[in-house]
């Protein structure tokens, strides 16, 4: 073929145009994929969005230049109106510019909200189309949990203690425990069961329930100061698993009497206390008593005033394990009807109980996981859920009847939803991602007459090379779907050999694989796949939002189960002509850390490398509301604890393994790498080690682009 000049410079300029095109792309840096969607590369969003109570007005903080506003919007008209500012709040209030932005405005009932500045409060009243600022109250300087109520009453703890403020500020101390290790309004259980607070408002506010917790029998545990030269020891109360765990009661606070009764909820005192919930009259509390063991729940109704047992509402039990998550929801206006989460059709699905403890009508039914109750619509007799009732990759948002228990879904578009929805119920916002879509943030009439975009986010990664993200279908050893994702290295050329990196966490209460954006899930697996690395993410079983079965498949054999279906991914991935399964490798935190770190001790010829961080090496070591629910208790399930138990594997290792630990860590203790250290050190084995020194569990803020560049250099020093 003749080629003429002419076409000569025709294709010299196609490819030069393309190779122009290509040249524009950019590279993530390690700050960028590490922290570059919470900074530089976040998506336009609606900052502080807010429904004003009693009404269809929604709130949000705009920015214009320097300055920050407040915004209303009302629905379904879209008149909208600016409400307050940053110069004007600080000249009004501060008489100069104290405030660098607005703060976070938090609604108390209708026309009031309050926001804190320091340890002050301030409380605004809406008046007209402005809110009038005035100082509420100052706070002691180490005030924490702070709970306000619409009745302008508000409780905190001072250290250990729990204070009251009347709504005219006077200040009360409804607890004088000497003893640090006795808590008093805060969050118990080691968070765990759905808790994330200790105080209690009853509906009018005329009672104040709180969690006691004395910890004073558990075992200190010492978490070394290394800022302080020399090194100090703070003690915390660690209960580990089979050990003495601290003992909860539940007290209730007269604001009239300015007395305080027990609840009597009785022996053993070890016993876990859950779903604490008012009764909309406020004449009893409920409680979910869930035993130690974790197999059986009983849901008990108390007389506010005396704290004597009325009756048992219900019981469940279970082979595994009960799990309480979710306070009681009473229909609106109703002081004899329920809400109540359950797993015991096998799925998260919710049932309407009476008082007496009758069961009227299962709400939700069906092979998906209830996620969230978001609000009722008394008018309807709907309840506001999502759920991923279309897969477990989605998120949605449905309306439920409570009469009959018909299901509608609210939104239409494919992706995670999230949503917030007004007082009474006819609007939600929404704010949702999917493959392909940023962010798109709307409002939307709950029985879809109306909808309107407020921000469609561009795409702040488009000027970036991306990688193929491949969704994977595979199935577990009983026939099991399991959704996972494959990167492709962006050079991709399937007659090349690539590396391969795994990434890992699937235990419980969590979920890697999601159809949101970005669609890799994570823009540091697009970093490694832009340095020319396959990689490889999969939930097993084990993980969340699967149902009961799915979740529970682990019981009593941690690191076994979800270890087989890794593999179903390992032999997948082998499977591929381009994988060089000669250079794997795979990391994980926390859970992931031992899986990281069982994978490498276990399977010793799979993976060339593994980085685990903050892993668990023995689950008697863990604490025990955590561990016992599990794995039940070293006494009772002693083959579980040996099988799971790193500490005796540590000769296995034939790869390179780097183990990264925070110092300060007390939630998987340093001990546990430590005890795994010198297991090495016994027995001639070569292990790397680096620790973050002050970081707790997760290495977090700008010193993660250092914790996520030294994990890119290990497996660029060792599997490239």
């Amino acid at each position: 073929m003749i080629i003429s000049k002419k076409m000569c410079l025709l294709v010299a300029g196609f490819i030069s145009i393309c190779s122009s095109s290509f040249a524009q792309k950019k590279k993530f840096t390690i700050a960028e994929a590490t922290n570059g969607m919470s900074t530089t590369l976040a998506l336009k969003n609606i900052k502080q969005p807010s429904w004003q109570p009693g009404s269809n007005n929604f709130y949000q903080v705009v920015k214009d230049g320097r300055n920050d506003y407040l915004i209303k919007m009302n629905f379904p008209s879209g008149n909208t109106d600016t409400i307050e500012n940053l110069p004007s709040l600080n000249k009004n209030l501060f008489g100069k510019d104290s405030l660098k932005g607005l703060p976070v405005f938090n609604w108390i009932d209708n026309d009031y909200a309050y926001f804190n500045s320091g340890n002050t409060l301030y409380r605004g009243i809406l008046a007209g189309k402005n809110f009038r600022w005035n100082k509420w109250l100052s706070l002691p300087k180490n005030a924490a949990h702070l709970t306000v109520h619409k009745s302008m009453k508000l409780a905190f703890t001072v250290e250990n203690n729990l204070w009251f403020a009347t709504h005219e500020g006077q200040l009360i101390q409804v607890t004088t425990d000497a003893d640090k290790n006795i808590l008093n309004g805060q969050s118990v259980h080691r968070n765990e069961f759905g808790i994330e607070n200790g105080i209690f408002f009853s509906p009018r506010g005329n009672y104040l329930a709180y969690y006691r917790m004395d910890q004073t029998m558990v075992s200190d545990y010492p978490v070394v100061n290394w800022n302080r030269t020399p090194a100090t020891v703070d003690l915390v109360k660690y209960p580990m698993a089979g050990g003495t765990s601290h003992e909860v009661t539940l007290r209730v606070f007269d604001m009239e009497t300015k007395k305080t009764i027990e609840i009597a909820t009785g022996e053993p005192r070890d016993q876990y206390l859950t779903a604490v919930t008012w009764s909309p009259d406020e004449k009893h509390v409920y409680i979910a008593l869930l035993n130690r063991d974790q197999n059986h729940l009983q849901l008990n109704q108390y007389d506010a005033k005396t704290g004597k047992k009325v009756k048992t509402l219900f019981e469940e039990s279970s082979k595994t394990y009960v799990e309480p998550q979710h306070p009681l929801e009473f229909l609106p206006n109703r002081n004899d009807q329920f809400v109540w989460w359950s797993q015991k059709d096998g799925y998260m699905h919710l049932y309407l109980f009476s008082t007496s403890g009758k069961q009227l009508r299962q709400l939700t039914k069906g092979n998906y996981d209830v996620n969230e109750i978001l609000g009722f619509n008394e008018k309807q007799s709907e309840i506001i859920i999502t759920a991923a009732k279309e897969s477990p990759l989605e998120k949605h948002v449905y309306v439920v009847s409570w009469i009959d228990g018909s299901m509608r879904r609210i939104d239409k578009e494919p992706g995670v939803h999230n949503a917030i929805a007004s007082e009474d119920g006819n609007f939600i916002f929404d704010s949702y991602s999917a493959a392909g879509t940023p962010r798109v943030s709307l409002v939307r009439s709950t029985q879809n007459s109306f909808s309107k975009v407020l921000v469609e986010a561009q795409n702040t990664l488009a000027e970036y090379e991306h990688p193929e993200v491949k969704n994977v279908n595979l199935k577990a050893n009983d026939g099991t779907p399991l959704y996972g994702k494959l990167i492709l290295p962006t050079d991709f050329d399937a007659r090349r050999k690539y590396p391969v990196i795994v990434y890992l966490y699937n235990g419980p209460h969590a979920q890697l694989v999601k159809n949101s954006f970005p669609e890799s899930g994570n823009l540091w697996y697009e970093y490694l796949a832009q340095r020319g690395y396959i990689v490889f993410t999969m939930d097993g079983r084990g993980s969340a939002n699967r149902g009961r079965k799915f979740e529970q498949a682990t019981f009593r054999k941690l690191g076994t189960i979800e270890m087989e279906d890794q593999l179903k991914g390992v032999e997948y991935l082998k499977s591929l002509s381009f994988v060089d399964a000669k250079r794997m490798g795979v990391h994980g935190w926390s859970y992931g850390g031992f899986m990281t770190t069982s994978l490498m001790l276990l399977h010793p010829n799979v993976f060339k490398v593994g980085v685990a961080g903050g892993p668990v090496m023995d689950w008697s070591m863990y604490e025990v509301m955590y561990t016992e629910r599990y794995m039940d208790t070293p006494e009772n399930n002693p083959k579980g604890y040996a099988n799971s138990n790193l500490l005796t594997k540590v000769g296995n290792l034939r790869g390179k393994l780097l183990l990264i630990h925070g110092t300060d860590d007390a939630t998987v203790v340093w001990q546990h790498s430590m005890n795994f250290l010198k297991k090495a050190v016994d027995e001639q084995v070569q292990v790397d080690y680096f620790v973050y020194p002050g970081h707790e569990h997760n290495v977090r803020g700008k010193d993660r682009v250092h914790l996520m560049q030294k994990i890119t250099d290990y497996f660029d020093a060792h599997l490239r």
